[in-house]
C-alpha cells in the first residue's frame, strides 16, 4: 500500500465562487434578505456565512456591460447592491449586439464555390476579423466582462426597457430551473451586484421559508402563468382560474443540477445501478395526489417487469404525468393508483398541481366532448402519463412502429433523450465511404465537425456530433455568449469571432462533442495572442450546416441512406427510421 497515490477527497467548498473578504461577508450578512434569516436553521458545516463566503461573489459592471443575455443558460442569480440596471423587454436586442453570429444563409453559388475556395490548411481564420471584434481568444483576467454596449443611450432609447434598482433580485428562475434567460439586462452606469451560484440559492431556499416563498412568488408572477397556459389541459381557462391554480401549484426539484459533471464516471455502470441513481418522483402503486408537469430536464417512465423495471418512454419539458389516473378516478369516483413510476433523469424540475385543484378547476369546467377528446388524444391509457406539450418528447398515441425496448433503455441511460438532432448511423448500410465526412469538411473550410464513432446498439450508432440538446449544458457559463441558440432553428452554434477559447463549453459537454482547436491565418501559420504569446484556441462543433442550403451536408451526402439527423425526443421518429 506504500506505493498507492492518495489525494484528499474533494470538498463542497474546495473552490469558492469568488474572493469574498471578511468585510464583504459582513456587508452581505447585514443586507436583506440575509439579515432577517434565522441562522440556527443553517447547521454546520452549511452555515449561512459559509454560503455567503463560498457561493457568492461581488461583481462590478460599468455602464453598457451586459450582465445577462436573453436566451443564455445561466447558473447564478443576482442581487443589486448599488447602481441601476435596465432589462430589455421582448422582442429584445438583435443577435449581433449580444455577441452572436448573424444568420445569413449562403447562396447556391457561395455553397458551390466552397469546393475550390476552401483553404488547404486546417482551421484557417481571417485574423483581421478578430481584431475588429476585439476577441482574439485570450480569456483574460475577468471572463465575466463579456460584451459591452458601445452606444448605450441610443440602444436604450430604441428598445423598451424596465429599470431595476438596489435590492432587487433577478435571474433566480433560470438559475434554479436551468432555463434560458428571459431578458437581456444591461448596466445603466456603474453598478455593483451580488452574484449567487445555484448551489447557494438551493441551500438557502431549503433552509429559509421566507426566501423560498419569495422565490416562488417571483416565479408565479413572472413565469408560471405562461407555463400553465402553454399546457393543453389549462389552455381554455380564464386568467382568474389560472391564477387560482398557480397559487396552489407546488414546486419540486429532483436529481443533480450538474449531472453532466458526473455523467461520464457513471455511464459505464450496469443499467440497474444507473437506474437506482435516478430519484423517484412518484412510484408505481402510489395514489396520484397531483398532476406533474415537467418544467425542465427529463423524466423516465418505468414499469415493473419480472424482477426489474422496464422503461416505457421519457418526458421532456412540457411533459405531463398522472392525468390518465386522475381522470379515471374522477370519472369513476375511485381511488386507483399510478400505473407507472416517474424518475428524474439527471436533473428534473417539476410542478405539482394537486389532484383536488385539477378536479375543481379543470375537469369540472370541461364538457363531455372535451373530456372525451382528452381521453382519446391527450393521455395514453395504461401508461400513467399524458402526451407532452410543445418542446417535450412527442409521443404518438397510435403507431405501427414500436421501438426496441433495449434501444429505448440505451437512449435514456446515455442521456441521448437530450438530442434534438443526433447523428444516427445504421452500420449495416454504411460502407465506410467517408462521403459524410468529406461533405462536412467541404461545408466547414475543409474541417469536419464530427467524429464517426460513438455509442452503439446493434447496428445503430450515435456518432460524436453535436446533439443540439434540448437542455444544452454547454451554454452554461460561456462568458461572451459565443455559444448560443440560433434564432432561426434553435441549433446550438458557436460565434467564432467572440469565442475567447476558455473551453468552458467543451468541458461542460457530457458527450465530448465540442473540440478546442488552434487556429491559423491565411498563410497557414498559427495565430498567437499578442499578450500571452500562446496560440489562439477556438471551440468548434457541428452547427447542423446552419448556413448551407439544403441542411446537414452529412445526411445529404450519404449514398446509402445510412445516416440521418434525428430528434431523439421523439421515440417514433427513430423507431420508424431503424425499421424502414
Amino acid at each position: 500500500m506504500s506505493n498507492v497515490t492518495t489525494v484528499p477527497r474533494p470538498q463542497r467548498w474546495q473552490t469558492p465562487f469568488g474572493d469574498m473578504s471578511d468585510v464583504d461577508v459582513e456587508r452581505v450578512m447585514a443586507l436583506q434578505p440575509f439579515a432577517g434569516m434565522d441562522r440556527s436553521r443553517f447547521v454546520a458545516p452549511m452555515t449561512l456565512d459559509g454560503i455567503v463566503r463560498h457561493d457568492m461573489r461581488v461583481v462590478r459592471y460599468r455602464g453598457g456591460d451586459i450582465v445577462v443575455r436573453e436566451g443564455d443558460y445561466g447558473n447564478s442569480a443576482f442581487l443589486i447592491l448599488s447602481g441601476r440596471l435596465r432589462a430589455i423587454l421582448p422582442p429584445g436586442l438583435p443577435s449581433e449586439l449580444l455577441g452572436r453570429a448573424p444568420e445569413e444563409p449562403r447562396s447556391a453559388w457561395s455553397a458551390l464555390s466552397q469546393l475550390w475556395r476552401n483553404p488547404k490548411m486546417p482551421e484557417v481564420r481571417d485574423a483581421a476579423r478578430y481584431a475588429r471584434h476585439g476577441r482574439a481568444g485570450d480569456p483574460g483576467d475577468d471572463e465575466r466582462t463579456g460584451i459591452f454596449m458601445q452606444d448605450l443611450p441610443r440602444v436604450l432609447d430604441r428598445y423598451e426597457t424596465i429599470t431595476m434598482q438596489e435590492g432587487e433580485l433577478f435571474g433566480e428562475i433560470a438559475a434554479l430551473g436551468r432555463t434560458p434567460r428571459l431578458v437581456t439586462v444591461i448596466a445603466d452606469g456603474d453598478a455593483e451586484l451580488l452574484e449567487m451560484r445555484w448551489q447557494g440559492l438551493r441551500e438557502i431556499r431549503l433552509r429559509d421559508e421566507a426566501f423560498r416563498r419569495h422565490v416562488e412568488t417571483l416565479y408565479r408572477t413572472r413565469s408560471l402563468h405562461g407555463h400553465l397556459r402553454a399546457t393543453e389541459l389549462f389552455r381554455h381557462l380564464p386568467a382568474e382560474v389560472l391564477d387560482a391554480i398557480a397559487d396552489e401549484t407546488l414546486f419540486e426539484t429532483y436529481g443533480n443540477f450538474e449531472w453532466h459533471a458526473s455523467y461520464k464516471r457513471f455511464a459505464a455502470d450496469p443499467p440497474e445501478v444507473r437506474l437506482a441513481r435516478e430519484p423517484v418522483i412518484v412510484g408505481e402503486g402510489d395514489y396520484p395526489d397531483g398532476l406533474l408537469l415537467i418544467r425542465s430536464g427529463f423524466g423516465r417512465v418505468t414499469k415493473r417487469f419480472n424482477h426489474g423495471e422496464r422503461t416505457l418512454r421519457y418526458l421532456g419539458r412540457g411533459g405531463v404525468f398522472g392525468l390518465a389516473e386522475i381522470l379515471d378516478n374522477w370519472q369513476r369516483s375511485a381511488s386507483g393508483a399510478l400505473d407507472a413510476t416517474l424518475r428524474a433523469v439527471g436533473y428534473t424540475d417539476v410542478l405539482r398541481v394537486p389532484t383536488a385543484t385539477v378536479e375543481r378547476h379543470v375537469l369540472n369546467s370541461m364538457s363531455a366532448a372535451d373530456l372525451a377528446r382528452v381521453s382519446r388524444t391527450v393521455f395514453l391509457p395504461g401508461q400513467g402519463e399524458a402526451r407532452p406539450e410543445a418542446g417535450a418528447a412527442p409521443i404518438a398515441a397510435a403507431s405501427t412502429k414500436q421501438m426496441d425496448p433495449e434501444l429505448l433503455e440505451m437512449l435514456v441511460d446515455y442521456r441521448f433523450v437530450n438530442a434534438t438532432a443526433a447523428m444516427v448511423i445504421n452500420l449495416e448500410r454504411c460502407v465506410r465511404c467517408d462521403a459524410c465526412v468529406d461533405a462536412c469538411a467541404q461545408a466547414h473550410g475543409n474541417n469536419p465537425r464530427f467524429v464517426r464513432h460513438g455509442v452503439r446498439f446493434g447496428p445503430i450508432m450515435i456518432a460524436n456530433a453535436c446533439l443540439h440538446c434540448a437542455d444544452p449544458v454547454c451554454m452554461i457559463g460561456c462568458p461572451t455568449g459565443a455559444i448560443h441558440r440560433s434564432d432561426r432553428g434553435g441549433q446550438v452554434v458557436v460565434n467564432d469571432d467572440t469565442c475567447i477559447g476558455c473551453a468552458t463549453c467543451a468541458n461542460s459537454c457530457p458527450y465530448d462533442n465540442i473540440r478546442m482547436v488552434e487556429v491559423r491565418g491565411a498563410d497557414g501559420r498559427f495565430i498567437y495572442d499578442e499578450t500571452t504569446r500562446q496560440p489562439i484556441r477556438k471551440a468548434t462543433k457541428c452547427d447542423l450546416c446552419l448556413d448551407q442550403p439544403g441542411g446537414p451536408a452529412c445526411q445529404r451526402a450519404c449514398p446509402h441512406d445510412a445516416l440521418a439527423r434525428i430528434d431523439l425526443r421523439d421515440p417514433q421518429q427513430i423507431a420508424e427510421w431503424v425499421q424502414r
